[in-house]
């Protein structure tokens, strides 16, 4: 596997939905597969502001908590299911101004993993957004939408063969070998 296939990420984008599981399983069958980074990106929103500064500073601290304790739960679930070490990302203010500042920050995320909720519930903000947008960011990073009514055996059936597509190309892609300076 070339070294630049390994400074990839892949990040899927963490909530607290009953699909969720489905794409975090799906990036890191991919990452596992494909020797990428796996990133879990929480973002916190802000809360109301509480008439005391103290008050304030305890609901957030609290907040913070909580989604350090969901992103190592997510991070559990993606080393007992896939096998890969998931980096926690948390970030706080709204989620898409968020999500567009990370990408445009960290270029090594070449994917982006969201999990669609099954109708007729709507499949979710991001996924909204994307249809009338064309993206989440003014970097064009690919996205790929894990429905979330599929097994588990489907997302490996489908990961897998993507994992090994990207690791194939890559390797094509790769320039040839120049021989030796004489």
């Amino acid at each position: 596997m070339s070294k630049d296939l390994q400074d990839f990420s892949c990040l899927v984008v963490a909530d607290e939905s009953e699909e969720f599981p489905d794409a975090l399983i799906y990036a890191g069958l991919l990452c596992r597969y494909t020797g990428w980074r796996l990133l879990i990106l929480r973002v916190i929103e802000p809360s109301d502001p509480a008439p005391w500064a103290s008050i304030t500073e305890e609901v957030r601290r609290q907040a913070r908590d909580a989604a350090e304790s969901l992103t190592q739960r997510f991070a559990a679930e993606a080393w007992a299911e896939c096998g890969v070490t998931a980096e926690p990302v948390l970030r706080e203010g709204d989620l898409k101004p968020q999500l567009r500042k990370l990408l445009q920050e960290d270029t090594s995320i070449k994917l982006v993993v969201l999990a669609a909720a099954t109708p007729p519930i709507s499949p979710g903000p991001l996924i909204s957004q994307l249809g009338k947008t064309g993206g989440l960011s003014p970097r064009p990073v690919p996205v790929v939408v894990v429905p979330g009514a599929l097994t588990r055996d489907e997302i490996r059936a489908i990961a897998l063969p993507m994992a090994a597509a990207v690791s194939t190309e890559s390797e094509e892609d790769a320039p040839p070998a120049k021989p030796p300076s004489a």
